[in-house]
């Protein structure tokens, strides 16, 4: 299947990493994609097949080769399918937020937008049960027909701490001389502070340190009447040495087979600035060995990152072939809502190797592109390949996917089929679900319009694409982000879309500062 290769004219073309345009995910065997939402149901035996190639007025530019059109270099038209794996990290944007808040701009490399939009509360429906419910809106985001196709994907509330099943927790911290920082090992010693007094007496922990060698401080214990003495462990932690993160995670598995709790929810909790310097620094290396535990255990790795120097790829990397996810806490408040107010959505899974997979309708759509996940993409034929690895969620999670949408002048009708397949977390039975939107239900503008929620989504996207060198159909420059952010925030009387709009003024000040802009804010523009 033929990949989508259009470039745009050279004033909007990404800088990032030296990519040209937006990366699209691939791809989707269009089944049923016809209907609006359905149940859950299993969908091993079910069959479909791929869009016929469009012609030269599907694309909207030659039917083979590439020809370059009022400064428009076309090529092989695109599939109208995008497939990727279900996120729920949110580390980049904590840490964006970190890195602004002392004066500096974040390295585009480790800005994901996927990860800023996620940060919000969303307001989606919920599904009853395990799964999802998919919800699937829009608006128009600019001139030439573009809109903006959210994607939302949210799974059940999350339990009461009474409800869910009982946690068995391996922590892996990071003792090494670099942790020496107040805001690194302390902050550590405070969020499992926290997290002792969250926990119930039948959850279980264990305690493993890294430097340039390993210890166990603590096998794997009952809480009940322990709490005192895991503090007493928590507490007698110090920073030394160099940073072997491969010895730390094996061991750290290690502990977690060994004290394995059948019924439990089994994980690997990795507390660390990621800056490995000895042993194996690779993901791929530090993980090999340790597949047998996931395979064979259901052991996941959960990723919480600290400090202003911190390893943000080899994170990712960890958590992303760990089967979990990973975040990051630069102080005791957000400490407290990782190891509080979310705890159910970091111990419990109610999905196992989720994808999405989105069908654009090619007689409304004349182009589209997948705001980030780039790393996160899944072939369009490995959309019902189970042995393919997709993301785990958990419960309280929900999933936003923001495409930029280009409609074909005058269009009506069916605009995309959004479809995401889940495996059980105990059965490992297939489940999919969907739904559809159409141009009615993207017709209104962007600003002013009735979503206030899409709006704070397209803001933190248009900020993510502005710090990693892009430009997004319609986006405005930095200034007006940061007004929009702050009447949305009193609109939403959401302190965290305030603290959004902090971020962007920040931004715009230091680009100033840099001699990007007298205001901090770029020009308008838009794709195409």
């Amino acid at each position: 299947m033929q990949r989508r290769t259009d470039r745009y004219p050279k004033k909007y073309v990404r800088t990032w990493q030296g990519a040209l345009g937006l990366l699209l995910a691939g791809g989707m065997l269009l089944t049923g994609c016809s209907g609006t939402s359905t149940g859950n149901k299993s969908t091993a035996d079910r069959r479909g097949g791929a869009l016929p190639a469009p012609g030269p007025a599907a694309s909207g530019g030659a039917a083979d080769g590439a020809e370059e059109r009022n400064g428009l270099e076309e090529s092989a038209p695109p599939d109208y399918l995008s497939t990727f794996a279900l996120d729920v990290d949110t580390a980049s944007y904590g840490y964006a937020r970190r890195t602004l808040a002392d004066g500096g701009l974040p390295e585009p490399s480790t800005v994901r937008p996927e990860e800023f939009v996620n940060s919000f509360r969303q307001g989606y429906r919920r599904p009853d049960g395990n799964g999802f419910s998919v919800n699937v809106d829009g608006a128009r985001a600019g001139g030439g027909d573009w809109s903006l196709v959210r994607v939302g994907l949210a799974t059940r509330a999350a339990p009461a701490r009474d409800e869910r099943p009982p946690a068995a927790l391996t922590f892996v911290v990071d003792t090494s001389g670099s942790m020496a920082e107040a805001d690194r090992l302390d902050l550590v010693k405070k969020s499992l502070d926290l997290l002792t007094d969250e926990l119930r007496d039948d959850d279980s922990v264990s305690l493993v340190t890294f430097s340039d060698e390993t210890r166990t401080l603590l096998p794997m214990t009952r809480l009940r009447d322990h709490r005192g003495r895991i503090r007493d462990r928590v507490d007698a932690m110090e920073p030394t040495g160099s940073t072997n993160v491969e010895a730390g995670v094996r061991r750290g598995y290690e502990e977690a087979v060994d004290g394995h709790v059948e019924g439990a929810n089994n994980r690997v909790v990795l507390l660390s600035d990621a800056l490995a310097n000895t042993g194996e620094t690779d993901a791929d290396a530090i993980l090999e060995r340790i597949g047998s535990a996931r395979r064979d255990y259901g052991i996941t790795l959960f990723g919480v990152g600290v400090g202003s120097d911190y390893g943000d790829a080899l994170m990712e990397r960890l958590t992303d072939k760990g089967d979990g996810h990973t975040t990051y806490v630069a102080d005791e408040e957000q400490a407290r809502k990782v190891f509080v107010d979310q705890l159910p959505a970091h111990l419990e899974l109610t999905a196992r190797d989720a994808k999405a997979q989105v069908a654009f309708d090619r007689k409304t759509v004349a182009r589209f592109e997948l705001i980030g996940y780039e790393d996160r993409k899944v072939a369009d034929e490995d959309f019902r390949n189970d042995r393919v690895d997709g993301g785990e969620v958990g419960p309280g999670h929900t999933v936003t996917a923001l495409y930029a949408v280009q409609l074909r002048p005058g269009a009506e009708g069916r605009v995309a089929t959004a479809t995401v397949r889940w495996l059980d977390p105990r059965t490992r039975a297939p489940h999919e679900q969907r739904g559809t939107v159409g141009t009615g239900a993207i017709g209104q503008p962007l600003w002013g319009g009735g979503s206030k929620r899409l709006q704070v989504d397209a803001v933190a996207a248009y900020f993510a694409e502005e710090l990693r060198g892009g430009r997004l159909p319609g986006a405005p420059g930095l200034g007006e982000l940061a007004s929009r952010a702050r009447k949305l925030a009193s609109a939403t009387e959401d302190d965290s879309v305030r603290k959004l709009a902090t971020m962007i003024g920040q931004a715009g000040r230091l680009k100033n500062g840099a001699g990007e802009g007298g205001s901090g804010e770029a020009p308008e523009g838009e794709l195409g």
